[in-house]
């Protein structure tokens, strides 16, 4: 969901399913048939929202301290969490270490502002390092 200034929501909804942002990747800006069945809203008689559970979903409270701090933290989370995430499927590290891989990455490499494409790559080049450097330690 996304707030607005003015106190308004708005959602999207959809069966959880990766081929819809996939379809939505692949054929942006325009939407094509990703061939995930509608959600029906006639099928739930009600929804339930919660707080988030930070103790829970650690990675969650990483991801919005990334996003206030700004700057390369946002680039860092998601190249250390993208080398994590593959070496817990690969077998190389256990799930509950995803978050230690991604919240060492975020305080192991220093922020700086992103100006152009050039800084984006290279702090993203930078996270992936420590970030499979930081596994091979673990496994060690």
């Amino acid at each position: 969901m996304v707030s607005y200034v003015d106190g308004s929501l708005l959602a999207q909804l959809g069966n959880p399913d990766m081929r819809t942002p996939i379809a939505y990747g692949l054929a942006y800006p325009e939407r094509i048939s990703s061939g995930v069945e509608p959600l029906d809203l006639s099928q739930f008689l009600q929804l339930n929202f919660f707080k988030p559970d930070f103790e829970r979903f650690p990675c969650l409270r990483l991801a919005y301290e990334a996003l206030r701090s700004g700057a390369s933290a946002p680039t860092v989370l998601n190249a250390a969490n993208e080398i994590a995430v593959d070496a817990f499927l690969a077998g190389r590290l256990g799930f509950m270490q995803i978050e230690t891989v991604v919240a060492e990455a975020l305080s192991g490499i220093p922020m700086q502002s992103l100006s152009d494409l050039e800084s984006i790559l290279e702090i993203d080049r930078q996270a992936r390092v420590f970030a499979s450097s930081y596994v091979a330690k673990l496994r060690a």
